[in-house]
């Protein structure tokens, strides 16, 4: 009887035990020992602190001289209109067919990201050299891959998911790169022959951006075009001589983002908008005035901005960021001299239309992007939106079709879309159905294939993290 008792309350103990540790187990918060995961924590995204007389140009070898000269150009990221839509008349395949991918030419490349820029049959990449601890402008022909001559200077980078990241600007005069640490060159596109340089970071006080800068150089009628923050939000340089036009004050202490400048007319007003840390800006672009902001918000002011502002005809301006930043659509309003600008839409990426890294396209009234990993159910997917609202999903890729953090153009009324692993996708275009044409590896063994593609006459030329591709996409 004793026994049975006690048997009686041991269970009612043990049972009291459990549910006491339940209780506490359902209370204990796991993560109160984690750190948040935001960029810069890990130490992998701080500037270089290495003090470096940078010669900027130093170093120049030639190789072949010969490459047959063609007509198209894609002369700088996002292409001539930086709009990421090819208008070349020239017929594209939509299938490849039992034999596959006719690839031209394969080259190896430093770690990194930057794309390529085009101009009449040469193929210009920033590449950086681990063992020369260079940057170099390469130059090779874009029909067969040979490289012709390379320009640049030395300089420590340390590999920071990568090293290299932005492309090339190219005019029939000029070509203008910007590095890693923010440094600045100019070069005489026929000969390579160096013009000036510009150490930014160092002149302007600039912080780099985290895992270094993603922003491409912008040449607007011989002019470069430059956000530094820091000292200066951004700056107006003369290609020929390298005399500093117009500096735009930065009393707000804003810092230079990975985001991209845009030229944009509104009103009979062309400007350069801009997304930088802190916040978006409209800065004048020409006249007695250049240099002038005109408008600015501080509603966005995230810690890691990539896309760059995708503009519309009708002065809506659609931003986006990654890290749980979401998206922002603004209304811009004026009347070619005053200007105001309001927040349409702001949202967390799993509402709307959002990207990590790639700036969406703009096409027939509509957008199209590939949506971050943390949007949900719909997570790396292709989508279409209307701009009236961009939280509702016109179309989606579906759950079998997703794409990672990989870019994105339009030619010859096709969707070409290459992911993170090397495989190229065509779609249709379309503002009512995802209508996928074809789809095939075309990088063996590709990893973080996140540089914007370029194309003309036909020949497509994408990368990966370690290897350049010229495709013929020519029917």
């Amino acid at each position: 009887m004793i026994i049975n008792k006690i048997l009686k309350y041991s269970v009612y103990l043990c049972l009291a035990v459990s549910i006491l540790a339940i209780i506490w187990w359902l209370m204990k918060d796991p993560t109160s020992r984690f750190t948040e995961s935001l960029p810069g924590l890990d130490k992998r995204g701080v500037s270089d602190t290495v003090s470096e007389n940078i010669e900027i140009g130093k170093i120049f070898e030639t190789n072949a001289l010969q490459y047959k000269e063609m007509s198209e150009s894609w002369p700088r990221f996002r292409g001539e209109r930086l709009d990421n839509i090819s208008v070349s008349p020239i017929r594209l395949k939509e299938k490849f067919g039992p034999k596959g991918a006719d690839i031209r030419w394969t080259i190896p490349l430093g770690e990194g990201h930057s794309g390529a820029a085009i101009y009449k049959g040469l193929v210009y990449v920033l590449d950086y050299n681990e063992k020369e601890k260079a940057d170099l402008l390469r130059c090779f022909s874009l029909t067969e891959g040979k490289e012709l001559w390379k320009r640049g200077y030395h300089v420590t980078i340390k590999r920071n998911h990568g090293m290299s990241r932005t492309i090339p600007s190219i005019t029939e005069k000029y070509i203008l790169t910007m590095g890693p640490r923010c440094h600045v060159m100019c070069l005489d596109r026929a000969s390579g022959n160096f013009r000036w340089g510009i150490d930014v970071a160092k002149e302007y006080s600039v912080e780099i951006p985290f895992w270094y800068t993603g922003q491409c150089p912008l040449i607007d009628n011989d002019i470069a075009v430059i956000a530094t923050g820091g000292k200066a939000l951004m700056i107006g340089v003369s290609c020929e001589t390298g005399k500093k036009l117009w500096e735009t004050p930065n009393p707000d202490g804003w810092k230079m983002s990975h985001s991209s400048i845009i030229p944009f007319t509104f009103e009979g007003r062309k400007m350069f908008v801009y997304s930088a840390i802190g916040g978006m800006v409209g800065i004048a672009a020409d006249g007695p005035d250049a240099g002038k902001v005109l408008w600015k918000t501080p509603a966005w002011n995230h810690s890691v901005v990539a896309p760059s502002p995708v503009c519309m005809p009708d002065g809506k301006i659609f931003i986006t960021a990654g890290y749980g930043a979401g998206a922002m659509l603004l209304q811009l309003k004026g009347n070619g001299v005053n200007f105001t600008i309001e927040v349409v839409q702001q949202y967390l990426p799993r509402f709307g239309l959002a990207s990590e890294q790639q700036t969406p396209v703009f096409w027939q009234g509509h957008l199209f992007g590939i949506l971050p990993k943390d949007a949900g159910t719909l997570r790396n997917q292709f989508v279409c939106v209307d701009p009236a609202d961009c939280k509702k999903m016109i179309w989606t890729s579906g759950q079998t079709a997703r794409f990672g953090l990989g870019p994105y153009f339009i030619a010859d009324n096709k969707f070409f879309i290459l992911d993170d692993e090397g495989t190229l996708t065509i779609l249709k275009p379309s503002t009512s159905k995802y209508i996928q044409l074809d789809q095939i590896k075309v990088i063996k063994d590709g990893a973080d294939a996140w540089a914007p593609m370029a194309i003309a006459n036909g020949y497509l030329v994408l990368r990966d993290s370690k290897t350049m591709v010229c495709i013929n996409m020519n029917l």
